[in-house]
């Protein structure tokens, strides 16, 4: 996976959340693996459902916090830069790119830590941005009608339920039971969603049908 993504001489590398299932201790052993993520322009990440330790039982709620900002250390240490509620400023060739990330916000019973207008604070309605937000169910619910036109949004989270078909055209999954886009590129109002199906896997170890994915989207300017 490390190899495959390096290949392609990204200028930037963008992970959605969920780096761990459970505990930021399951990242120790690939801290070194993950270090070997090279982008031109910098790695960054934001946070997922999995990664604020929600699914486990702790001794205390400090414990909980102590394991969140321990993953944050372990991804700065790999590189990653986290965008949590917040923006970048990229400039390639003479042109910017607003980079947002939020926390996760999810459709209930998941948490909605993200705070868009935050992550959003400052960009002009006009400005070519892009937003990271783990779960797709936030796409509908606040991005696609935000007055600031946020043109291409990243998210995760489904997995694609790691079972289905996606072959000659044909897309289905249980998911899409839950999920009304759970995988792929999805467009309305001219602004868009892009749906990753993961590369690891939750419970079940295994896929069938639905490949782990890693995503190369290639910008390019319209000359008019």
């Amino acid at each position: 996976m490390i190899d495959l993504i390096n290949e392609k001489e990204s200028d930037v590398i963008l992970f959605t959340g969920d780096m761990v299932n459970q505990k930021a201790e399951e990242m120790k052993p690939y801290i070194n693996i993950f270090s070997k993520l090279k982008a031109k322009d910098g790695l960054y990440s934001v946070l997922g459902n999995h990664d604020y330790g929600d699914y486990v039982s702790w001794p205390s709620p400090s414990s909980k916090v102590r394991n969140l900002e321990q993953l944050m250390t372990y991804q700065a240490q790999m590189g990653f830069k986290m965008l949590n509620n917040t923006q970048e400023r990229i400039e390639k060739n003479g042109e910017f790119t607003n980079l947002l990330g939020v926390e996760n916000w999810g459709k209930p019973p998941f948490p909605q830590h993200g705070d868009l207008e935050k992550a959003a604070s400052g960009i002009e309605p006009n400005e070519f941005s892009i937003l990271m937000s783990h779960d797709p169910s936030h796409w509908d619910y606040q991005i696609k009608q935000h007055p600031k036109e946020i043109n291409l949004t990243l998210s995760g989270h489904t997995h694609g339920m790691q079972l289905g078909i996606d072959w000659l055209g044909m897309k289905w999954s249980p998911v899409k039971y839950r999920y009304r886009k759970w995988a792929g590129l999805y467009t309305e109002n001219n602004r868009h969603l892009y749906v990753n199906r993961g590369l690891g896997f939750l419970g079940w170890p295994g896929r069938l049908g639905i490949w782990p994915e890693v995503t190369l989207i290639r910008l390019e300017k319209i000359k008019s």
